[in-house]
């Protein structure tokens, strides 16, 4: 058995940030300047032993952690972490050798003073910032229930009876029960509080039981109570977030477990996060992006659907002022190629010339599937995927009428691409198709867009499967899977024919 508890937003001792700060200072320090603007930071720091030398302050920022500011501290192990307001959250004071030394809380009142010694990382002494005095009694309590809950986890481990193991099951749930009890205390006493925002923002449902209904048990009642309360304390709009180390992996779990892969349910969930983020400066950006990059190549075929909705609402509608040149490029290109080839729409038209230099389209052929293979001659990927495409053909897909119609993505390939065909002994019945110069030329003279673009053909082989009406059923699989998918067609279709 495991149990899982986190007692405190503290983070590993060590841990090496990943970033640059924003600001540096070359000229040491010191705290002995009281005033600082009320619109920005001012936080004077005691960090020892260190002396003339550059210390950091950094912050989560999603799943990473990065440093935001620094100080150089004088003879006297002093300096000043000053600027622009800080995004309240979870920051952490980072030693010269990019090493956590200790973590503190960052909210409205941004003028504070921090006295510490790397020899002591877990007793800093903060005066002047309310929320650190907060958190302070929140972490002593955590560090009591902590303690005595890995007493409990290492004697159940050790237990030689069930009723040893029972007993100390218990105890770690109600030692969990308590700390829970006890943060639900200070989120009301302190409802104004940072850490009260992120002790409610971290804070998950507990799965209540299944319910009898009508003399049957309900078995999807917790589940379904879980997913509707899941997001009861999170405002996603409230930029702070993204200065925790919980957000990322309470959004990660909230999708993998609670939501449906099909397309439209992750596109339910996405836009009403997106939409609740709207006014959030920093966290609704991020949230963009982090679900584009997630459904730019996903893991399940379809799910690019998902990508494709967020081209067409968000960044075609001006969503793209914060993407440089390269990333603005990527996410155009993206969006109209994966606009026009998704699942169970008609496949782009498509009028190339086989090998003899004849149009082929590929609306004129008849088959009850079509299988469509954009490959290179000289792609090494390729060289072993169309002969397998050959061994799947004869020993199955031929005799169930599936035609291949190939598409050679070279140019000025068509000599290579025919010996290719010669010397692998590819099937005659296959088409095997190029675009000619004068064709692509005058595509992009009519900025019309080509094949590449239409099928979404960024890497070789790309392979599509289409119905016999040419509309798109599976695209992007491996062979083998392409082959199951068809045989469970062909056995819908044979028990359809049976009723």
């Amino acid at each position: 058995m495991r149990f899982k508890l986190l007692l405190l937003f503290t983070v590993i001792s060590g841990g090496l940030l990943i970033a640059q700060p924003k600001k540096t200072s070359t000229k040491p320090k010191t705290a002995t300047v009281v005033n600082a603007a009320d619109t920005g930071h001012y936080i004077s720091v005691t960090v020892k032993p260190f002396k003339n030398q550059k210390v950091y302050l950094g912050c989560y920022y999603g799943k990473n952690k990065v440093l935001v500011d620094s100080t150089v501290v004088n003879e006297n192990s002093q300096g000043v972490f000053k600027g622009s307001k800080l995004t309240g959250g979870i920051y952490f004071v980072v030693s010269p050798h990019y090493s956590i030394l200790f973590d503190l809380l960052v909210g409205e009142k941004q003028n504070f003073t921090i006295v510490a010694d790397s020899t002591q990382k877990d007793h800093p002494s903060i005066v002047g910032s309310p929320d650190n005095d907060i958190y302070k009694l929140y972490t002593e309590k955590a560090f009591e229930k902590g303690t005595l809950m890995n007493k409990y986890e290492e004697a159940f481990k050790a237990a030689k009876s069930k009723a040893d193991s029972q007993s100390a099951k218990e105890k770690v749930i109600a030692i969990n029960k308590e700390l829970q009890d006890y943060r639900d205390t200070m989120i009301q006493q302190n409802p104004d509080a940072l850490l009260s925002a992120l002790l409610a923002a971290m804070r998950r449902p507990e799965t209540p039981a299944v319910p009898i209904v009508n003399g049957k048990p309900d078995s999807t009642y917790p589940y379904h109570f879980v997913k509707e309360h899941y997001w009861d304390d999170v405002n996603f709009y409230d930029d702070r977030l993204l200065r925790t180390p919980f957000l990322e992996p309470k959004l990660d779990d909230y999708y993998k477990y609670y939501v449906s892969p099909e397309p439209d349910s992750i596109i339910k969930e996405v836009k009403v996060m997106l939409l609740s983020a709207r006014t959030g400066k920093e966290i609704f950006p991020y949230l963009l992006t982090k679900f584009t990059n997630k459904y730019l190549n996903p893991e399940y075929m379809g799910q690019d659907k998902v990508f494709v909705y967020l081209f067409e609402n968000f960044y075609l509608k001006g969503d793209t002022t914060y993407l440089n040149k390269e990333s603005k490029k990527t996410i155009v290109d993206q969006g109209y190629s994966k606009i026009a080839n998704q699942l169970g729409s008609p496949a782009p038209l498509l009028d190339v010339a086989d090998t003899a230099g004849k149009m082929v389209s590929l609306y004129s052929i008849s088959a009850p599937y079509t299988f469509v293979i954009f490959w290179d001659p000289s792609c090494g990927h390729c060289k072993e995927e169309v002969p397998r495409v050959d061994s799947i053909y004869r020993a199955k897909w031929k005799a169930l009428g599936v035609k291949v119609y190939n598409v050679d993505v070279k140019d000025n390939s068509v000599e290579e691409y025919k010996k290719f065909i010669q010397d692998k002994k590819l099937p005659n019945d296959w088409y095997f198709t190029y675009q000619p110069k004068e064709v692509r030329d005058q595509e992009a003279a009519n900025s019309q867009p080509n094949f590449r673009q239409l099928y979404d053909v960024y890497k070789t082989p790309t392979m599509y499967l289409l119905d016999e009406e040419k509309h798109i059923i599976a695209k992007q699989l491996g062979i083998l899977q392409f082959d199951d998918l068809i045989t469970a067609k062909q056995k819908k279709k044979n028990a359809d024919k049976k009723k």
